[in-house]
């Protein structure tokens, strides 16, 4: 699962210490998520032993509720998505498809709050699709800045969709059309959607790109750090007709988007400290509107709370 470093404007919890954030939620994921799956496996075992559903709500399962309960109602204080487990899951892949489900929250407060400060999130962050995508499709050694803004000198700048990983930096922009629609990349300001031999031009998604990636290698340069970063065009519904990529950049179409998403799950390369130095170094020039949180003060180290 993609660690969300920053959204939009947003005060973030990896802006304050990007060398601990990321290694804590990994750690703290994976102790959460063995301790569901034996609870999981035990009441499974319950099951087949007593082959009786109501004996079990009555006995163990009330535990396996209750979990999930004091979790949700923690976790998604500032959501109005709130649900409950109410079944047991039949398969471990649908337990953890659960589990992805019951991080989102979590992973949106992280983005949006520190110990001390909060910041006002828009609500349909909850139910953005593309953000689940992102964040639930690709591993936590990626580390994901979704539509960022970025603070210069002339002033804040939306830049697009940024993930760091290991190896490289991905500045991606995304493109959803009908499925029968095919998209022909152009030189020029303009590209173009064919459907039943039929095409109509429309602004290249790339000006976008190519601005943010001019950003982020502006402030690199600054720091005098090094880091590969690539221009990425994806669409996930459509196929992209083309002859050439422009240099350091990769059109990822509905045919190879499957092999580009598990190369990604594939890639077994740690978090790297040069990795965290570039995103804490990008996230210095991150526009954070936050208030105090009147709270804080009553707070015992709640970065060693999983669910809170």
């Amino acid at each position: 699962m993609a660690q969300l470093i920053k959204l939009d404007n947003y005060i973030s919890r990896y802006q304050r210490d990007i060398f601990h954030y990321p290694s804590q939620f990994s750690r703290l994921k994976t102790e959460n998520w063995q301790r569901l799956k034996y609870l999981w496996h035990d009441q499974m075992q319950l099951k087949l032993e007593v082959n009786d559903q109501d004996k079990i709500e009555d006995t163990n399962f009330s535990k396996w509720r209750s979990f999930f309960k004091s979790r949700s109602e923690e976790i998604d204080k500032d959501s109005d998505d709130k649900k409950e487990l109410e079944y047991l899951p039949e398969t471990e892949e649908e337990l953890k498809y659960y589990f992805l489900d019951t991080l989102m929250p979590f992973q949106l407060k992280w983005a949006s709050s520190t110990i001390n400060e909060m910041s006002f999130i828009d609500k349909r962050y909850y139910r953005d699709l593309l953000l689940k995508y992102f964040l639930q499709r690709i591993p936590d050694t990626h580390l994901l800045m979704y539509f960022p803004v970025f603070q210069l000198k002339n002033g804040p700048l939306e830049g697009d969709i940024v993930l760091i990983s290991p190896l490289e930096i991905e500045v991606i922009t995304l493109i959803e059309r009908p499925s029968n629609q095919t998209i022909i990349p152009n030189d020029s300001r303009s590209w173009y959607i064919e459907e039943n031999n039929i095409q109509s031009n429309f602004l290249s998604p790339l000006i976008s790109t190519k601005r943010t990636v001019k950003v982020i290698q502006s402030i690199l340069q600054k720091y005098d750090l090094q880091f590969p970063v690539k221009k990425i065009i994806l669409s996930r519904t459509n196929k992209i007709d083309f002859h050439i990529e422009p240099y350091q950049t990769v059109y990822i179409d509905r045919e190879q988007h499957d092999q580009w998403l598990q190369k990604k799950q594939n890639l077994n390369v740690p978090l790297k400290h040069h990795q965290l130095k570039i995103a804490g170094t990008l996230l210095k020039h991150c526009e954070s509107i936050a208030v105090s949180r009147p709270e804080w003060k009553q707070e015992k180290n709640p970065s060693d709370s999983f669910w809170f």
